[in-house]
């Protein structure tokens, strides 16, 4: 059983930066790709990055390509979301997400592919 706690969110005008931390126990994540997905109201819940267990592969949704960088330390087993260049659009809840059913250089695109999720974190962009 992994537990992932997510810190970093909070209010930002666009065009500034936030780093989301997704910070997990019971389990080393050595053995998990890490995933960070978003909700905003009303929408589903919508993949942004990925990165596999040796953090050799990264992938990333189009909208957010160029401005969000998707990292990890498993000594510290900690997967960070560097966010910059943020937009109102960027709005939304973001989630953490361990998988466990995957072999290196491997990364998941959807929610079902995950085994365990954090609470969420709010980020909210200004205009």
């Amino acid at each position: 059983q992994v537990q992932l706690v997510e810190s970093g969110g909070g209010l930002v005008q666009a065009g500034g930066s936030l780093r989301l931390s997704c910070v997990a126990s019971g389990r080393t994540l050595r053995s998990y790709a890490m995933g960070w997905f978003r909700q905003a109201p009303g929408k589903e819940r919508e993949f942004i990055a990925a990165i596999s267990r040796s953090g050799g592969k990264t992938s990333y949704v189009d909208s957010v390509k160029g401005r969000f960088t998707i990292s990890r330390d498993n000594a510290k087993n900690t997967v960070y979301l560097q966010m910059n260049s943020l937009k109102p659009e960027d709005t939304a809840v973001y989630y953490c997400a361990a998988d466990r059913l995957v072999a290196d250089l491997q990364v998941g695109y959807l929610p079902h592919e995950y085994d365990y999720w954090g609470q969420g974190t709010q980020v909210t962009v200004s205009s």
